[in-house]
């Protein structure tokens, strides 16, 4: 069954429906929650509270104007960083120069690393990087977006990417080296 279909039961009060648009997407959406949330209990309650407001809003949804998969992600990642913000953890970033750096990673590293280890490593970047890197690399936002959103300067959006870069680099670095004596 499409979304489009479970969507149209819901909003005609199928509460099954719902049910079966939340085991679709509820292990989505917890990754999700993860690269923004350190702790597991915490990133649930991130999940479930996305999950209501998807039912509240449901109605607003438009599959002419894009697919459900992007517009509930965006209200997960929404509801992160207000979490994030009631922790106060999006008002420390510090306004510095602006530096560039190109990111590349061993592929062999890669290769062998599953979605749960890369975010177990984007989970150890502090906060602010952690933050700005999902927004960025993996949700596609602006760093126009992002500072909009976090209410930081771009010079502060490119700044803790640069930085989320260089540490995951370096992590990615470590754990390439330690494949290659497994493998090499």
């Amino acid at each position: 069954m499409t979304d489009l279909k479970i969507i149209e039961l819901i909003l005609a009060g199928d509460k099954e429906a719902f049910r079966v648009l939340y085991n679709r997407y509820k292990r989505k959406y917890m990754l999700t929650s993860m690269r923004y949330i350190k702790s597991k209990s915490e990133a649930e309650d991130v999940v479930q509270d996305a999950f209501v407001q998807i039912y509240r809003d449901l109605y607003q949804f438009d599959g002419e104007k894009g697919n459900f998969s992007t517009w509930s992600n965006r209200v997960v990642i929404n509801t992160c960083l207000q979490k994030l913000r009631k922790k106060s953890v999006l008002n420390v970033f510090t306004d510095i120069m602006e530096f560039s750096q190109q990111f590349s990673i061993n592929a062999m590293a890669i290769e062998k690393l599953n979605l749960e280890d890369l975010t177990k490593l984007i989970q150890r970047l502090p906060k602010g990087y952690r933050t700005v890197f999902n927004l960025y690399v993996i949700d596609g936002y602006t760093h126009k977006e992002i500072s909009n959103l976090l209410q930081i300067s771009e010079s502060t959006s490119k700044t803790q990417l640069m930085r989320a870069k260089k540490l995951l680099k370096t992590d990615l670095s470590k754990v390439a080296y330690a494949i290659s004596k497994n493998y090499g």
